[in-house]
């Protein structure tokens, strides 16, 4: 079952949900589902590589499964695990109950049933019935044993529990793995997926996307907003606005009842954009901007 019949398609079911892509990316993410090869999307943090995973699934109405990685993720957080606790009260039972030592096997095989069963997000993407955009976010993050993890899994989308058998995906799925480079992905992993780069979009790109989210905000607002968010984004910032941030920006002066972005509500307002004090600071005197308690 295919999600888009087209390149045209994929730009217009994304367009619809507000993400708004250019035409290098909505041919990708076609190729990705008639291809039915994984997406990796790389470039900086706050570029919309997580929300084009959400868009898909909101698009095509598949259900979207989250796999969020970090150092220290395991198999256990991963994939799957069993629940301890509630087999050992079903042990404990089984001894109030009287059960004789010779009806160990069939305990054995009942406290490992689906019963005792923890489906993590990799394994829950497998048994998954219906259209299901699975995204492993940040996947740089994680250590190198569960990219090995990752490997196996997009090879053949299956799995095997040893005390079930193997679990085969009924349909693949469509993956999307975002990463930031904090550490380079091994080849093995790259050759798995269809790449592309995610970077802040064109001005004018950024401006629909503004008006498509806040409808509310005049086209020279959206303008003033994303001319002002560039300016931030050149400085040497320890975390640049984000394209979410821009379209929070849009949305916080139209609260405001603000319809144009001047030096005193730029400054005022700068919490919305900015999320470090040195951050703010440092905008503040490059771009001299005036104190947020003058008028």
């Amino acid at each position: 079952m295919t999600l888009f019949s087209s390149v045209e398609d994929a730009h217009a079911k994304l367009a619809g949900t507000g993400y708004l892509v250019d035409e290098e990316l909505a041919t990708v993410v076609f190729l990705g589902d008639a291809m039915s090869k994984p997406l990796l999307l790389e470039g900086p943090a706050g570029t919309g590589k997580t929300e084009l995973a959400k868009a898909v699934a909101e698009g095509t109405g598949a259900t979207l499964i989250r796999l969020q990685c970090y150092e220290g993720l395991d198999e256990a957080r991963a994939l799957y695990e069993w629940n301890y606790r509630k087999q050992l009260l079903r042990i404990q039972a089984a001894q109030v109950e009287g059960e004789d030592s010779g009806a160990w096997d069939d305990l054995h095989d009942d406290i490992f049933g689906e019963e005792f069963l923890l489906e993590r997000p990799l394994l829950a993407a497998i048994r998954h019935p219906g259209p299901l955009v699975l995204l492993i976010d940040e996947a740089d993050k994680a250590d190198v044993e569960v990219e090995g993890l990752l490997l196996e899994l997009l090879s053949e989308f299956q799995v095997t529990v040893p005390e079930l058998g193997t679990i085969s995906a009924t349909q693949r799925p469509f993956v999307v793995l975002t990463s930031n480079a904090t550490r380079e992905l091994s080849e093995a992993l790259k050759r798995r997926c269809l790449h592309a780069q995610v970077e802040y979009p064109e001005p004018a790109r950024e401006r629909a996307i503004v008006r498509s989210r806040v409808p509310a905000v005049t086209a020279e607002l959206a303008e003033q907003i994303v001319k002002a968010v560039r300016a931030l984004r050149a400085l040497d910032l320890r975390k640049a606005p984000s394209v979410a941030e821009t379209i929070d920006w849009a949305r916080a002066l139209e609260a405001l009842g603000h319809r144009e972005l001047t030096d005193a509500v730029v400054s005022r307002t700068l919490g919305v954009v900015l999320k470090n004090d040195h951050d703010k600071v440092k905008a503040r005197e490059q771009l001299r901007l005036p104190s947020p308690w003058v008028a």
